[in-house]
């Protein structure tokens, strides 16, 4: 499911709203202060894949975060 972070330009509330059709990102609204037109942030998110005593993650992101980057 998509999940898109806003952040709303009169108050700075940033959220996440879940977007099931492109044609809903026109009617959102901060729910803090019910300003329309939030802008969308970017998001930054970690996935991890490895198998039995192996553990890999990597950030991703289009502007930062960098593969070398490893949690354990």
């Amino acid at each position: 499911m998509p999940i898109y972070e806003f952040k709303c330009s009169s108050c700075g509330n940033q959220f996440e709203q879940l977007i099931l059709q492109e044609s809903e990102l026109e009617g959102i609204k901060c729910p803090k202060c019910l300003e329309p037109n939030p802008k969308r942030v970017l998001s930054v998110f970690c996935s991890s894949t490895g198998g039995a005593g192996e553990t890999s993650q990597r950030l991703s992101s289009a502007s930062c975060g960098s593969q070398s980057s490893r949690f354990s």
